[in-house]
């Protein structure tokens, strides 16, 4: 079964050591650039926003691809891409819907979130509880939930307001 980083927003405190812990086992050392998750920070740091690779169904970035470097891996049910066909030519950055495809100008090649193998790190790290790896299915289940609690909040302060205001 695919599984994904599923993000609470709310919960992210925009320490940014899902990016070290990243960056460090992709390059040995820490460099935000290299980092497959990056958390942007809005509003003097008050809402952070981790940013990483939803594995999506269909993928853009696979689409895209004008030498089929981008494919799911079977096992995890990642996208993978392999840097022995890969060129550089940013197409999947261009496309990919969260911003969450990068670019290595040293090695002229695409990076993302590669699910630690099925162990992220990212998740392992985080003090605060704002990663979770989670089966896709399951996200989206909890994505609706939260959705659907709301939408129940804001109708209910509609329909407060609307009563005050008679």
């Amino acid at each position: 079964m695919s599984k994904v980083i599923s993000i609470d927003y709310e919960k992210c405190v925009g320490c940014r050591t899902c990016m070290q812990v990243c960056s460090t086992r992709q390059t040995g050392a820490f460099n935000q650039l290299y980092s497959s998750i990056e958390t942007i920070r809005r509003n003097l740091g008050l809402e952070n926003f981790p940013i990483v690779c939803q594995q999506c169904t269909p993928a853009a970035c696979s689409a895209i691809c004008p030498v089929k470097a981008i494919s799911r891996d079977d096992l995890l049910g990642r996208m993978q891409i392999n840097y022995t066909r890969c060129i550089g030519c940013r197409m999947c950055v261009a496309v990919c819907p969260f911003g969450a495809m990068n670019f290595n100008v040293m090695s002229n090649k695409v990076f993302k979130c590669d699910l630690c193998d099925g162990d992220p790190l990212c998740v392992r790290f985080c003090q605060h509880d704002a990663l979770d790896y989670v089966d896709a299915i399951e996200q989206s289940t909890l994505k609706r939930a939260e959705t659907a609690e709301k939408i129940s909040g804001i109708m209910h302060k509609i329909a407060s307001a609307m009563a005050s205001a008679e």
